[in-house]
């Protein structure tokens, strides 16, 4: 590594930005309900608050790819932290809902340009054998802060206000820029390649058809069968399979696809995908049950299930180590089996199961979740040339909320559907033991789909091999200057 590369100033830069640009995705969960009442707005409206901001992250991750080739590192973080800063501002200061939900959106800008442009950055300073204790390190800002925004949430819309939210990000915004400013130095090389506008307008339409539609599926009273919702997917599916066939076409591709010709990137993302699934579901399944049959309040149900995302965010930098020490079979393997093993008993749960095995098993989920994701991202994203960074880094960030999207759509589905089934085939009044039967019966059929999603993850994981990096520079990259 070149001596002019300040590694752990880079490192402590984007820890910064990545934690409050992430914190920020569930912080306002919790304060939804009263958002509600404050605004005067229904569920439905005030859910875009959640909805709009995933929509924007999935639209802008396709076009990272382009701008990191186009911008230094300091013009994209500082850029895209200002971008965050501004609708911070907007949220704190919003005195309606369009406003409020205006400054969600830009800080949702900002948030989805900022992992792409981290990531890429972090595979061209440090060398293959380091990185996944580096990922890990930077894995547990990416788990940490959104475990820790509805208990934070909570205590200062309680205490505080729900504007308080966006004004206590502020000043670290702000700190995190200035700190940039000081401390951050260009990596990688700017190539600027040809704009196609035409591919730009198909990944918007494809990427934001696709999260919008899952999202909304929930909404509708006919779910996926809703006339509405297979149209809005059939355009979004037929824009993205146009925009796969454009991009191997063109020259300079906004995302070339071609990494997928890698079969360590095509395993690790493949897993990556269903272990987002499953843990987006289960965040949203979980909390539903422990409120529900098991009759705890919303608070107590996210304190329940705080130590498994807690010990999901603390066991990164472990994990990461592990896997730069032994390689990511011994990690990926016995981390997929672990997760069958869990998506079973979540598929037998009933309300006489005692609630500390609730918190045990959800504890080993997030645990097999660490042991998987950023081992299996680490090791796709190793066996690719640098020149294709952006693009691999682009298409694994770009899946994450589409495959978020999907997960909790189809869990919900599932379990809905299979409620009001049971409910249908049981005649006479609606009794609190019914309705909790029903819902346990559904929660059991959505984690038989589950343990589905875990046993093809653990297939393909018996296939996962070490990936060597093909031309990764020992001096690695030198620092530009140009900023």
């Amino acid at each position: 590594m070149s001596s002019k590369i300040n590694t752990k100033a880079i490192l402590i830069t984007f820890m910064i930005g990545a934690f409050f640009a992430i914190l920020n995705e569930t912080l306002l969960n919790i304060a939804l309900t009263e958002l509600m009442a404050v605004f005067n707005v229904d569920a439905p409206t005030v859910q875009w608050l959640a909805t709009g901001f995933m929509l924007v992250m999935g639209v802008l991750m396709p076009i990272s790819a382009l701008l990191i080739q186009w911008f230094t590192t300091r013009q994209m973080f500082i850029g895209v932290m200002s971008v965050f800063l501004l609708g911070t501002v907007i949220a704190a200061c919003a005195m309606n809902f369009p406003m409020l939900l205006a400054g969600r959106m830009i800080q949702a800008v900002g948030t989805g340009l900022l992992i792409p442009v981290i990531m890429n950055a972090l595979l061209l300073i440090y060398r293959p054998e380091v990185r996944g204790k580096i990922m890990g390190t930077f894995g547990l800002v990416i788990m940490f802060a959104p475990a820790i925004g509805p208990t934070l949430s909570g205590v200062i819309v309680d205490l505080l206000g729900w504007r308080w939210l966006f004004i206590t990000v502020i000043p670290f915004a702000v700190f995190s820029i200035l700190f940039a400013l000081k401390y951050l130095q260009n990596v990688g090389e700017i190539t600027r390649p040809s704009v196609d506008i035409l591919s730009i307008i198909l990944s918007s339409i494809g990427i934001g058809g696709i999260v919008y539609g899952f999202s909304s599926a929930g909404e509708e009273t006919a779910g996926f069968t809703s006339l509405k919702i297979i149209v809005i997917i059939s355009i979004a599916v037929i824009s993205l399979i146009l925009f796969v066939l454009r991009q191997l076409k063109l020259d300079e591709p906004l995302l070339d696809v071609r990494v997928f010709r890698y079969k360590s990137y095509t395993r690790g993302v493949s897993i990556f995908v269903i272990v987002i699934m499953a843990m987006f579901a289960s965040e949203i399944v979980m909390p539903m049950y422990l409120q529900g049959p098991l009759g705890y309040s919303a608070k107590a149900a996210g304190l329940l299930l705080l130590p498994g995302a807690l010990l999901n965010g603390l066991m990164s930098p472990t994990m990461g180590s592990l896997f730069d020490k032994y390689g990511p079979r011994k990690l990926i393997i016995p981390g997929t089996l672990t997760l069958v093993g869990v998506m079973i008993f979540f598929s037998t749960i009933n309300p006489s199961t005692p609630i500390w095995l609730f918190v045990l098993f959800y504890m080993v989920l997030m645990l097999s979740i660490s042991a998987i994701m950023m081992p299996a991202q680490t090791n796709g994203l190793n066996e690719l040339p640098k020149h294709l960074y952006p693009h691999g880094t682009a298409i694994a960030n770009t899946l994450q909320p589409v495959a978020g999207a999907l997960g909790v759509s189809i869990f919900v589905s599932i379990m809905t559907q299979s409620q009001a089934g049971y409910i249908e085939e049981r005649s006479g009044e609606l009794t609190e033991g019914l309705l909790n039967n029903a819902m346990t019966y559904g929660v059991h059929h959505a984690y038989w789909f589950a343990l589905a999603l875990a046993s093809v993850a653990f297939l393909i994981s018996l296939f996962i091999r070490k990936a060597v990096a093909p031309d990764f520079d020992e001096e690695g990259e030198k620092a530009g200057r140009d900023s």
